[in-house]
């Protein structure tokens, strides 16, 4: 098998281990230097595969825990691991999706999608020392819905899926790392800590991306990004945004203004 449908078959698959397994596999055929990925070409029909659990409902119906219980916890640790899961598909998404961009932008999602894989291993062994499993609670779907709605252009969906819906990660975690540490439960710290880390980096290659399409197309980084802003999230982005983490990413000053003045 090739592996472009290698990824495809990763991207299509259900079952969550199943799916982190041949992602493994992509990433041990880059790292060994048996495959240096390039432009896939046309997409054609794109199957993204996700298990029949958890049940997905509105943000709104989400149940409100608080972290001093086990349940609270399982809920937080569920919802992030619900995350990466949608993040694995994002990557292999990302890189399957757009054709005609350098061989380092294929390189570079399909790299996200295994660290996405292993943050997501991470947290379900953590839900399984809990007593539960990824599947046992309901979840939204908000990132992946975000993923259809840009499908149609690499340039938006650089732009506010990487730098608007994952960036949220870097703003909530280190409340939720703070709250968990006044309970005590130090091994999810451990495990947000790792994953703050590395989604700082997955942010900055969206940032890498984006910059690149607006360079291409001749179009500036700021006004688009406000631009983008309006339509798609105008009146749904909060503070507090963290913003040395988002520096680090690659946002501009204007960027975080803006950022700030809309979720004020």
């Amino acid at each position: 098998m090739d592996e472009w449908s290698l990824a495809r078959d990763a991207l299509a698959e259900t079952d969550p281990e199943c799916k982190c397994r041949l992602v493994d596999q992509l990433a041990e055929r880059i790292g060994a230097g048996q495959w240096n990925p390039s432009d896939p070409g046309a997409p054609g029909l794109l199957a993204c595969g996700r298990p029949g659990r958890p049940q997905l409902v509105s943000p709104r119906e989400l149940p409100k825990r608080g972290l001093g219980s086990v349940a609270g916890r399982v809920a937080l640790v569920h919802a992030i691991a619900h995350i990466e899961f949608n993040a694995i598909n994002l990557g292999l998404d990302a890189a399957l999706r757009f054709s005609g961009m350098p061989d380092e932008y294929y390189r570079d999602w399909l790299r996200v999608a295994h660290d996405e894989a292993r943050h997501f291993r991470m947290l379900r062994a953590r839900l399984i020392e809990l007593g539960s499993d990824y599947g046992e609670v309901p979840a939204h779907n908000g990132l992946w819905d975000m993923a259809e709605k840009t499908a149609h252009d690499v340039l938006i969906r650089m732009a506010l899926v990487p730098r608007v819906l994952e960036a949220r990660g870097l703003d909530v975690t280190p409340g939720m790392i703070e709250r968990l540490r006044q309970v005590d439960d130090l091994t999810t710290v451990e495990l947000l800590e790792v994953i703050l880390e590395e989604e700082e980096a997955h942010v900055a290659i969206g940032t890498r991306w984006f910059h690149h399409c607006c360079e291409k197309r001749g179009m500036e980084p700021d006004s688009t990004f406000d631009t983008l802003l309006k339509r798609y999230f105008a009146g749904q982005l909060r503070g507090p945004f963290n913003l040395p983490a988002r520096r680090r990413a690659g946002f501009s000053a204007p960027e975080l203004e803006r950022l700030q003045a809309l979720g004020s």
